[in-house]
């Protein structure tokens, strides 16, 4: 028997992909590329690679992505400042090394992509991981601006933080030729 989604869930999809949709091509590809390395889900080096300088940051982000099952079991029931520094510590650094990448220029885009690759109980944890790492010297000043600008008071005040794990995950499309489709 199969099994259809709920009218709410279908909407909370579309609306997942519309945000999707509204990022940069560069964006978008950044995303779609780390969500194959974080989650396993293909050979990125062999997709996503164009040169060598891509494939250098490529195995760095892999390197780097080997924290998040760690994040994933650390991460804390509550606020108990005890169990904080664990899981923060290496969350804004994974964090730093993405924002780094200059690919993701918006609280938005961030979120969207810890709360695939870590999951939905990390929404409570994001802006101050987001915070915290677009602040670190090692960005440029005008990157540093933009991505502090980019969080909403909202997203930074929130008071509670929806815990329905995201729906849809983009991954990668091959390009058809449009002269090969049959009329």
């Amino acid at each position: 028997m199969a099994s259809r989604m709920k009218p709410a869930e279908g909407a909370m999809t579309l609306a997942e992909m519309k945000e999707f949709a509204g990022f940069t091509a560069a964006t978008q590809r950044y995303v779609r590329r780390a969500l194959d390395i974080g989650l396993e889900r293909e050979d990125a080096m062999e997709r996503w690679s164009r040169d060598v300088v891509e494939a250098a940051s490529i195995r760095a982000q892999a390197r780097m992505y080997e924290r998040i099952p760690e994040l994933r079991a650390l991460m804390p029931d509550d606020s108990d400042l005890a169990a904080v520094e664990p899981f923060m510590a290496p969350l804004v650094t994974v964090s730093a090394f993405d924002l780094g990448q200059g690919r993701l220029t918006s609280f938005s885009a961030y979120r969207f992509l810890y709360e695939r690759l870590v999951g939905a109980e990390v929404r409570p944890w994001l802006p101050a991981a987001f915070c915290a790492a677009a602040a670190l010297p090692h960005l440029h000043p005008d990157l540093r601006r933009k991505l502090l600008q980019s969080i909403s008071e909202a997203a930074a005040t929130a008071s509670g933080w929806s815990n329905r794990q995201p729906a849809f995950f983009p991954q990668w499309v091959e390009k058809v030729d449009a002269a090969a489709l049959p009329n």
